[in-house]
């Protein structure tokens, strides 16, 4: 059963590349935001995988979902910021 986890987290590591080449060369930046979500998306996947393999899932969990916040955190931070910088649209305060 461990090599059956094994090849799905090495196919994992695979299609992992697809989304880093998008990360690398994206033409715009919501290409590159959309690359590393994704990423960071397979990564929390890879870490359950790994928790399965060492038979700490418990532990791994734990990581995953701190890393999954993570990740959810800095992508709409990242987006925010160029969002504003690009001034692709103004917020405006009503008193």
């Amino acid at each position: 059963m461990n090599t059956f986890f094994l090849c799905i987290a090495i196919g994992l590591c695979l299609l992992m590349a697809l989304p880093l080449v998008r990360c690398l060369f994206g033409p715009t930046v919501l290409d590159r935001l959309i690359g590393v979500n994704a990423i960071g998306s397979k990564t929390v996947v890879l870490l359950l995988l790994i928790g399965v393999l060492y038979e700490r899932v418990d532990m791994f969990v734990d990581i995953a979902l701190a890393y999954a916040f993570l990740n959810f955190v800095a992508v709409i931070a990242a987006s925010r910021y160029f969002h504003k910088r690009k001034g692709l649209y103004e917020e405006s305060f009503m008193d």
